[in-house]
This record gives structure tokens, sequence and C-alpha cells, in this order.
């Protein structure tokens, strides 16, 4: 009677424990060893973030849904407007915007829409380990949508540069839905760089805000250079392992299903999960935007911290009531041009500045280098060594004249085996 009195205070013990952990678990815990980040770096994103904004407006001359200092888009610059109708069901609408102040292409993607089925036609369309691509594992609706895309308005971007010029940068940006296809494109579009003028690497750029966990961890960590991902505190697409067609399938129990998977997870060795290479994660640099604290009333005057994790990359789900509030592109918005304001009173002189930017810059690339070598350290699969990596094939389409057929080009980061079928150019093995 004694021993079973004692496992059930054990077991009693061990549920409350857990229970405690879970309950107490706040967002910021997530970024709390992460640098601060620079208003240098963090400048675009309050500005991207309005991009995104304006695309859920019909006539940005008459807003619904402007910021308190209303849109930096000037209505003037928007060079395309693509609407649900004329998006054949293929992807969510979205814009393309010449700052011609910034000397900025951007393609801004909207969100998901609850209420089209269209959207959830692009979400839905995926399974896990469903779609290879480029040394690792994506999410397959998201990757036709982006290629789709590029079909669309490659030809629109390329004569933007010509006209622009070649000192403009391309920025993909997208919100939710968006952001993943958004981060998709961007793999793509800089590993064919030679479709646009052979714009350097670094004049490449997506923002993808409040993210969809959408490629795998070595992609996600090779591409943060040109991926930057950005999220308010507590929101919960991020950080929820489950596949998205899961998710959004079950959006009117969205409580129940978080605290599930939050229950499976914790359960689940952090091994096992940096092994699975068809698990799906949130794309490159991460930018966190902390307001909240434990056991404090209220939200505090943001601040952002930032790293290329690769342990530890928001894998826990934070019951809270704001998990889906800080989703909203509003929010997010509004709560990065504070952070970004704070940044910019806390500024020193002119000089220091200056010399503050050379080093960070340096230590962007450095942190890069760091965050591929753990990869490799921690048998992440089919991550990349930054000493031993390979130069990227040269996946040109042949002659410049006519359109090109990104089809073509996309499936030429696989190759197919002695049956046809198409393959990665790494073998994959799913343990």
């Amino acid at each position: 009677m004694s021993v079973a009195c004692g496992l059930e205070c054990v077991v009693c013990f061990g549920c409350t424990r857990w229970a405690w952990k879970r309950c107490t678990y706040i967002g910021a815990y997530d970024s709390e060893n992460w640098p601060p980040a620079t208003s240098d770096e963090f400048e675009p994103i309050p500005r991207v973030c309005g991009t995104i904004l304006a695309v859920y407006e019909t006539d940005l001359n008459n807003p619904k849904f402007a910021p308190p200092d209303a849109y930096k888009a000037k209505p003037q610059w928007v060079v395309k407007r693509v609407s649900y109708e004329e998006t054949e069901k293929k992807s969510p609408p979205y814009l393309i915007y010449a700052d011609r102040e910034h000397k900025e292409i951007v393609l801004a993607i909207r969100g998901l829409n609850l209420v089209r089925d269209s959207d959830y036609k692009v979400l839905l369309d995926n399974r896990l380990g469903m779609q290879m691509f480029d040394g690792g594992f994506v999410h397959h609706g998201l990757l036709k949508a982006a290629t789709w895309m590029l079909k669309r308005e490659g030809e629109t971007l390329r004569n933007l540069l010509d006209q622009l010029g070649h000192d403009y940068s391309l920025v993909f940006a997208g919100h939710s839905l968006g952001s993943g296809i958004a981060a998709l494109m961007t793999i793509i579009v800089v590993n064919h760089l030679d479709e646009f003028g052979n714009i350097p690497r670094s004049q490449v750029r997506c923002y993808a805000v409040a993210p969809a966990r959408c490629m795998s961890l070595n992609l996600a960590v090779k591409y943060a250079d040109v991926i930057n991902s950005v999220i308010l505190q507590d929101d919960f697409l991020p950080r929820t392992p489950t596949p998205l067609e899961h998710i959004f399938g079950s959006i009117f129990c969205l409580p129940c299903l978080l605290f599930f998977t939050c229950l499976r997870d914790t359960l689940k060795q952090d091994k096992r999960k940096l092994r699975d290479p068809r698990r799906l994660y949130a794309p490159g640099r991460m930018y966190h935007i902390v307001e909240r604290k434990f056991c404090r009333c209220g939200r505090f005057p943001p601040e952002v911290k930032t790293a290329i994790p690769v342990e530890g990359r928001f894998e826990h789900i934070v019951l809270s009531c704001n998990a889906t509030s800080d989703h909203a592109i509003l929010w997010i918005e509004r709560e990065a041009k504070k952070a970004l304001e704070l940044m910019k009173q806390a500024g020193r002189s002119d000089t220091q500045q200056l010399e503050k930017r050379m080093s960070r810059k340096e230590s962007l690339q450095q942190e890069h280098r760091i965050a591929l070598e753990k990869a490799v350290t921690l048998q992440v699969p089919h991550a990349v060594d930054p000493d031993e990596e390979e130069p990227d094939v040269a996946l040109t389409s042949g002659a410049k004249s006519g359109q090109t057929n990104w089809d073509d080009l996309v499936e030429k980061l696989f190759v197919k085996n002695s049956s046809g079928r198409l393959k990665l150019k790494k073998d994959i093995v799913v343990e």
C-alpha cells in the first residue's frame, strides 16, 4: 500500500510540475538569450508590414485599414494589384510596389482569408514528407503557389529592374499563408539570379511576417542570409509543428489542438525532432518582438531580439490568450513601428552609429556561418557545411528570348532516378 501511495505521489508531482511549466511558459522565454536587434537591420520591417497591409485594401486612396499615421506606400508607385478573381485560385492576392525612395521592388502577399476556399486549397495541398526540394522538404501547396506567381510575374519583375536600374533590391514579403509563398519564391530566385540580370544575392531579401512553417531545418538555416521571419511575442503559427492543413482544418477547435500539440511535443525528445528531415520550421533569421512579461499586466515597451536558432527554434506552444491576436498583421505593424522608434531614440552619435553598422554587418555574416556549423554538429539531416558548400549549379534557362519556364527551372533542383521519377540532388533517407 505504501509503495502504491508513493508511486501515486510521484506521478501527481510530475504531472503538476509539467502543468506548471507549460502554463507559466511565455513567449519571451524563446528569445531571452538572443542579442538585441539594431535599428539599421530592423528598419525595413515596419515599412514592409505596411506594404503587406496595403494588399488588404481595395483602394489606397480611400483606405479602410490604414495605420494611425497613414500608409507610407504611395498609390502612384503601385505597379500592379492582383485580386482573388485574377489569381485563378492559385494564390492569395498580392501587389507589386516600386519603392523609389528606398530603391526596392516589393512583391507583397496577403495572409489566409478564412472565408476563401481557394486559400484552403493551397494550404491543404500537403502532407508530411510530400514535397522534396533543394536538399530538404517544403510545403507542397506553397511551393506550387510560389512557382505559379513567378511564372506570372517574373517578367514584370525583370522589366522593373531593367527600367529602374539593377541597383534596386528585390523584396518578397508575406503574412501568414503569404509568408510561406514569399519564402519559397526567394529560394527559387536566389538559385536563378541570372533570370534577373545577375543581381547580387545580397539584393534579394524576404520578410516572412507571422511565418508559416514551410521548410525543413537545413533549408531554414541555409537561407537565413536572405530570409527574415518576424514574430510577435506569443504568435501560435511559427510554434505549431502540426501540419498547417491540420491547424486550419481544426480552426474552430484551435485551443484544444494547441493543448494536445503542446502535450505531445513535451514528451517528444528534441533529438528526434532535429533529426526528422520532414519536419517543417519557420524560415530564416528570426526577429522576435517581445512586449509582455511573466505575471505582469499590460504591454511593455517592445524590444526586438534576433538570432538564427538551430535548437529551440520556437518549439514550445504558448498557452496564452494572445496566441491568436499576436498573429494579426495590424498588431505586428504597430508594435514593430514602436520598437523601431525606441531603437532610434536609444541611438548614439553618427560616428558611433557608422562604426556599429559596419561591425553589425560582419556580425550578421558570422552568425549565419556559426548557425550552419552548429546544424552540422547537431547532425541535422543534409545540413550545409560552410567550408564544404559546393557553388550553386548554373540553373539557366538558355536563351533569354521569350518567357521563362519556371516549372522547368524549379525541376532543375531535382534529378531523375532510373525509373524516371524526380528525387533530390542529395538522397534523403527518412529514419
